[in-house]
């Protein structure tokens, strides 16, 4: 009898069968040696992070958070102002240490007026370089919250249980877009 002692089957890597990474679509972002910046959409907040190779493992330059907006005086959360103002304070926290960065979405398909490339536009006017279509960014009033104003404007008493969270941080429910540009003003004063 023969026994075989060559391999028939690879065992891909974990995170490849679990389809969390683009192993190859990775391989060439590494090689751009740019900073990846990776913007990630949670069930409650928005997280991005700038993200430069290392064989060793990855180093983390910058991150933001939009838990961190709290401290703007705006309610963070995962929507498009939200990813949008994260973006805005990750392009802040930035300046100095680069001009120019890549967008990571890892496996997420792009679609266009998606919460990423709202953080990229954010990032875009903080005064980085982030080569993404200008098209595929959400409309000016999505980004700033008057369609949120409007919405609540439509719901009338039913806003305040729609946005209960904004109402008790102390943003009316018709006010997101007023508390959006008093939060950029302030992320606007940071400094790396």
């Amino acid at each position: 009898m023969i026994m075989v002692t060559t391999k028939t089957f690879e065992v891909k890597f974990k995170r490849r069968r679990n389809q969390k990474t683009d192993y190859t679509k990775r391989l060439n972002l590494a090689k751009s040696r740019k900073i990846r910046v990776v913007v990630r959409k949670t069930n409650s907040r928005i997280l991005a992070h700038a993200v430069k190779f290392n064989p060793k493992g990855d180093e983390t330059i910058a991150h933001a958070d939009s838990r961190e907006l709290k401290s703007f005086s705006f309610y963070g959360t995962n929507n498009t102002p939200s990813a949008y103002l994260v973006g805005y304070l990750l392009g802040k926290r930035l300046a100095g240490k680069t001009k120019e960065v890549i967008l990571d979405m890892g496996r997420k398909s792009p679609s266009h007026g998606c919460v990423i490339f709202a953080a990229a536009k954010g990032i875009a006017d903080s005064g980085i370089s982030i080569p993404f279509s200008a098209e595929a960014a959400p409309s000016e009033d999505r980004i700033n919250g008057k369609v949120l104003d409007e919405y609540a404007k439509k719901l009338g008493e039913k806003a305040k249980t729609v946005f209960s969270n904004y109402i008790t941080s102390g943003i009316g429910a018709g006010e997101i877009n007023k508390a959006f540009e008093k939060a950029k003003s302030e992320i606007s004063k940071v400094k790396a």
